[in-house]
């Protein structure tokens, strides 16, 4: 890997205003500065974030689809779902086993690093786009399909494990203390509670919404709607600058908490992204993504959940310490990828021979 390259892509990704909007936000809760984001301000511009991204996502998938079928998408989707399985495994092994966490903050930590983080997508899709490698049009299904899996696998990891006990030769038997009948229906209540979520329902809402929309709306009727969510515009990339500011005033509040969490969650919430990172720029090129799609399907394989995981976390494995999984993810991974992560995910790719067109 030519590390050269490495640091003048850092360079280009962090001298731009989105990642500079977050640092901000850091910097002046360090000097305890002024700055406050209206929370109506800034969940709606959560909201119109989540509807931009699923809107052109089905959008871009109908377009796909329209003009290729289902040839190249399939492949990606399943890549998908099996990283949405494998990652919050890989997560829970190495937290369990080599961190000797509990199981329950094994597998709350593991949830949302099984899941992802639409905001880092967007991070990753401006700088894809910034560096003239735009990425496959349907990557917005892909954070939709990848929600999902990692959270509830996870969650059943720590609900079923919870009740092992480990004996003094390595084998597993049952805890003696009877399972509680209420017990059983928090995982498939928190997995509801996910799937009903703001995050999914928005998300998966607009993709089906602007699907339909580019089948059967005239195409003159279609560009305002298409102006308005339009990814790459100015009203998206404006909003997300004042979305990362709000971020880095949010991450800026858990930098103490870096010293509870000890060296080793430190180390996991950089090295688990690179490696998940890896897999899926690797397997992004195997199944045909383009250099910019790979850069950005790496980058939402490798990022944390903060929005949708805590609560079903909460909700299945209350034993869970939430200051370990919510500042892994939110004051570590997060501002990992989106300063140092994306141009690295991006110089993978070119490693692996992915090229700005991909394969068909």
């Amino acid at each position: 890997m030519d590390f050269a390259k490495i640091l003048h892509s850092l360079g280009e990704n962090l001298l731009t205003p989105i990642p500079m909007c977050f640092a901000l936000g850091i910097f002046c809760k360090l000097i305890h500065g002024g700055i406050k984001i209206p929370k109506d301000l800034y969940y709606s511009i959560a909201i119109f974030l989540l509807m931009s991204i699923g809107f052109i996502g089905g959008h871009e998938l109908a377009k796909e689809v329209m003009e290729h079928g289902i040839s190249t998408v399939w492949k990606p989707a399943l890549v998908t779902l099996f990283l949405g399985c494998l990652t919050p495994i890989t997560a829970y092994s190495v937290l369990r086993y080599i961190g000797r966490f509990t199981v329950s903050d094994s597998a709350g930590i593991a949830a949302h690093y099984g899941s992802t983080s639409a905001v880092t997508y967007a991070v990753a899709d401006v700088f894809a786009n910034q560096n003239g490698a735009p990425p496959n049009s349907y990557l917005p299904t892909l954070v939709t399909i990848l929600e999902c899996p990692g959270i509830a696998i996870a969650l059943a990891l720590g609900a079923v494990l919870s009740q092992v006990k480990t004996t003094a030769d390595g084998r597993a038997e049952p805890l003696d203390v009877p399972e509680k009948p209420k017990e059983k229906g928090k995982l498939g209540e928190a997995l509801y509670e996910v799937m009903t979520g703001q995050s999914i329902m928005l998300m998966a809402g607009l993709l089906v919404i602007g699907f339909i929309a580019t089948y059967f709306m005239p195409a003159k009727g279609f560009v305002p709607f298409h102006d308005f969510f339009y990814s790459k515009g100015m009203i998206f990339r404006g909003c997300l600058c004042i979305f990362l500011l709000e971020m880095g005033l949010v991450a800026g509040e858990r930098l103490g908490d870096l010293l509870k969490v000890g060296p080793f969650l430190v180390a996991f919430g950089v090295l688990m992204p690179l490696l998940h990172g890896f897999l899926g720029a690797w397997l992004g090129h195997m199944a045909g993504l383009s250099l910019g799609g790979c850069t950005v399907f790496a980058a939402i394989v490798s990022s944390a959940s903060y929005i949708a995981a805590p609560p079903a976390v909460r909700l299945t494995l209350p034993e869970a310490n939430p200051t370990l999984s919510i500042t892994a993810s939110l004051a570590i991974t997060f501002p990992f990828n989106i300063a140092f992560g994306i141009p690295i995910y991006y110089q993978m790719a070119k490693m692996l021979g992915a090229t700005a067109t991909g394969s068909h």
